[in-house]
């Protein structure tokens, strides 16, 4: 019995750095050796004791939930949908905090989780029971679904009675790898969390991998905390896992900055948030300030503008790209979302259409992230009216070619007289990160091909004054500007000018990386196909796309005349050997004080490093802001080593 225990809470401890410090103590090999004798102890002896890891696999199937009565009522929080709303509620508080004599009041931030609220019970030290919020005074027991959360500790050191919560989550990191082998892709995570939970077969809930933040002790027996700051010091030496981020502030100015600089950042956590909750941090406030019926008043929740909706598909369109690939593109019906009328939104190929159950008249949720045009995730179960099945189309919709498969993809192959295909390459050509070529729009393009018969992009270079002033809109001033802009883009970085090319799946980092190898346009249109799998983060299909376009005649044809016309790739500045990060790997992972993200790794790249977004023993270093989520954890698993931005200015100046 003394080595079970031993055993027991030696597994518990690495259980705790793991999930919640993100702090692997030992490998996984060496855990699964201790669990495996700790399951082979359990069957000799017949006895389990209560915070046991074997305990959190997944007990046999429930026949029903239990009902379960909180010791203390979950309250809602009353909601304000904009910074004035917030102030408002403010200037209430603090008139009847003067009114009672009470000090100034300072107010935590917090994030406000998108998952399941759960309440856990403990005493004795144990989690004895575990339930959802149901109407705030009873709800459901989930204990044995709960407790497959490794986050969640089974035994704690407070020995009292006591109730706390906080909101189970499913990391975006772990819904993405579920859905790549599910028959059925989960909707989102929100949802992905509250199925599992109420899931009566706990084994299922352990599959989906999921998450807890603890928040808040709604009920505890034996101890008094001063403010939110000793109960939160409270949780984390209870070993809860509470977020990272949190921000004690005095104004509304300062909570109005914070808020909008989450909101900026938050599509880079691992983990999906609705909004901001801001409390009053004294507990002598908050009882004195008491509660309405519905809400304590001593908090609110911010609500940012919602980033997922349900919206009916009304028709659906295949657009042609520049590869000749064709995109399916749903017509909806209009919908709100994300502070922005949504009536279009993309799906990936006919199988996605087929994967996600999507047809004519069908309720869908969609999602907006960084993404202009939103995605749709998935036809809701619950459907209405008449449905109509979406053909797979045999011709190209622009032109009439039939088309050709290439995996799960439609294309066109008629590349050299499709219109979308010509102006999608002319516009990709022409754009900043490529040839930067300014004063040239898409009607413009449009416009040009259409009235000027132009073949290809290099004839782009042979325009003259004579043929664009003869066009309808075209001034001397704004022909003249459009032609030296042309000219200016006649010597443009080799990265760029890969990259315009619109080499199949070489996108901006690609071509960087192709141009900081081979140093000339030469060198990379003879290499083989070894040399190109050697780069870093290139692998075969990359590879054998570079070498099949530099084989492509018509390709070929149209560089030539690109370098007949004058165009000459430079050597990329910035990139040549012995920059201070030269050669070395970097993963960006949370969110950054300093930087956006897209400025640190253009910093990065300047320096002559490159970035990467997933982490590898390839990987040099992880630089981890606030809230790194699994990219941390895989990187401590490797033994990359982790850098702040501090470091980054360091190792750069």
């Amino acid at each position: 019995m003394e080595r079970m225990r031993q055993l027991i809470d030696k597994l518990n401890d690495y259980a705790y750095r793991y999930y919640v410090l993100d702090d692997p103590a030992v490998a996984d090999a060496e855990y699964d050796r201790l669990y495996d004798e700790l399951v082979r102890l359990e069957k000799q002896t017949g006895t389990i004791e209560p915070d046991s890891p074997t305990q959190r696999v997944g007990g046999k199937l429930l026949e029903g939930f239990r009902k379960h009565t909180h010791l203390a009522p979950l309250w809602s929080l009353d909601k304000a949908q904009s910074i004035e709303e917030i102030s408002a509620w403010q200037e209430r508080t603090n008139k009847q905090i003067d009114a009672l004599g009470l000090p100034q009041p300072s107010y935590s931030l917090e994030y406000k989780f998108d998952g399941l609220t759960i309440n856990l019970t403990y005493n004795g030290g144990y989690l004895v029971s575990a339930a959802t919020r149901g109407n705030g005074t009873v709800g459901e027991d989930v204990t044995e679904q709960v407790k497959t959360i490794q986050s969640i500790p089974l035994k704690i050191d407070f020995a009292g009675k006591m109730e706390v919560q906080g909101e189970a989550i499913m990391r975006l990191s772990e819904l993405e790898k579920y859905n790549r082998t599910a028959e059925e892709p989960l909707k989102n995570a929100r949802n992905a969390a509250a199925g599992a939970i109420r899931n009566l077969d706990p084994s299922q809930t352990a599959k989906r991998h999921l998450d807890a933040f603890i928040y808040n002790v709604g009920y505890i027996e034996g101890k008094i905390f001063a403010n939110h700051q000793e109960m939160i010091a409270f949780l984390r030496d209870n070993r809860f896992n509470v977020s990272s981020y949190e921000r004690i502030l005095t104004d509304i100015a300062e909570i109005t900055e914070a808020v909008n600089a989450v909101d900026a950042e938050r599509e880079r956590l691992d983990f999906l948030i609705d909004g901001m909750v801001v409390k009053i941090t004294d507990f002598q406030t908050r009882e004195a300030l008491g509660y309405t019926q519905k809400f304590p008043r001593w908090a609110i929740a911010y609500k940012f503008a919602a980033e997922e909706m349900t919206t009916k598909v009304l028709s659906v369109t295949w657009d042609v790209g520049r590869t000749g690939k064709l995109t399916p593109l749903a017509h909806l019906e209009p919908v709100e979302l994300a502070g922005a009328t949504i009536q279009r939104a993309t799906l990936n190929n006919y199988e996605d259409i087929l994967r996600k159950r999507v047809q004519i008249g069908a309720d869908v949720f969609i999602r907006r992230s960084n993404d202009v045009i939103p995605e749709i995730l998935g036809a809701s179960p619950v459907q209405d009216g008449t449905l109509i099945p979406i053909p797979k189309p045999t011709h190209c919709p622009a032109c009439g070619t039939a088309l050709e498969e290439n995996g799960p993809n439609l294309f066109c192959p008629n590349s050299l007289n499709c219109k979308p295909q010509l102006t999608s390459r002319m516009v990709h050509f022409v754009s900043r990160d490529a040839m930067d070529i300014e004063n040239l729009s898409e009607k413009t393009i449009e416009l040009i091909f259409e009235k000027l018969d132009i073949k290809d992009i290099a004839a782009i270079y042979t325009l003259t004054d004579e043929q664009l002033l003869a066009q309808e809109g075209f001034k001397e001033k704004r022909t003249q500007n459009i032609l030296d802009a042309i000219e200016a883009s006649k010597k443009p970085p080799l990265s760029h000018f890969i990259y315009a090319l619109g080499i199949s799946n070489v996108g901006k980092k690609t071509a960087k990386d192709l141009a900081r190898t081979f140093r000339t346009y030469d060198r990379l249109k003879a290499a083989t196909i070894e040399e190109l799998v050697a780069i870093r983060d290139v692998g075969m299909v990359v590879a054998q796309d570079v070498i099949d376009f530099f084989r492509n005649e018509n390709y070929m044809r149209v560089v030539q005349e690109l370098f007949d016309a004058g165009v000459q790739p430079q050597e990329d500045k910035g990139e040549e050997a012995g920059g201070r990060l030269e050669g070395k790997t970097f993963v960006l992972t949370g969110t950054l004080a300093q930087y956006t993200r897209k400025q640190a790794q253009e910093l990065i790249e300047s320096m002559g490093g490159k970035t990467s977004s997933s982490v590898s023993k390839k990987t040099d270093y992880v630089l981890a802001g606030e809230d790194a989520g699994s990219k941390l954890k895989k990187a401590r698993e490797l033994g990359v080593t982790i850098i702040s931005e501090d470091d980054l200015k360091e190792m750069m100046s």
